[in-house]
């Protein structure tokens, strides 16, 4: 599993053809992408380091807080471009994704395991819809966190 954590003052994902929005206010805009090996353990370590990532201020202006500890949002969109290959060519190959009928289920339960973390509930996207998302960045904070790299 592989995310993309960015600190923002305010995010939002929009599905016009659907008439949907999520937004948040301070918080983390969170991309994830699957792979078929991708366990129940993956989904558990990933959320729990989201929760616990200390990259927000204390009154010392020291990133020593988490998301938990100064109350923030989560929204959680699925990007499948994390997985991207650029080593052949000029056109990105997406094999290693996970293809929707083992993504789906992986972002589902991702979404549980960071609403257990954080306990309350988190804005998300639509797997596979063309999603518009709009962030203010606050920093920036860009972090990338990969489940497979945790050793």
């Amino acid at each position: 599993m592989r995310t993309v954590i960015q600190r923002v003052a305010g995010a939002a994902v929009r599905v016009p053809a659907e008439g949907y929005e999520s937004k948040i206010g301070k918080g983390l805009l969170v991309l994830a992408a699957f792979i078929d090996e991708d366990t129940e353990d993956d989904l558990e370590w990933t959320a729990r380091k989201i929760a616990a990532m200390r990259i927000f201020d204390d009154a010392d202006g020291v990133m020593n807080l988490s998301v938990r500890d100064v109350g923030g949002d989560v929204l959680v969109v699925s990007q499948f471009t994390l997985y991207a290959s650029t080593v052949k060519g000029n056109r990105p190959s997406y094999v290693k994704a996970a293809k929707p009928d083992v993504a789906v289920p992986l972002y589902e339960r991702f979404l549980v395991k960071i609403e257990e973390e954080l306990q309350k509930p988190v804005g998300k996207g639509i797997f596979g819809a063309d999603m518009k998302v709009e962030l203010v960045n606050d920093g920036p904070v860009t972090i990338v966190v990969d489940s497979k790299l945790k050793f």
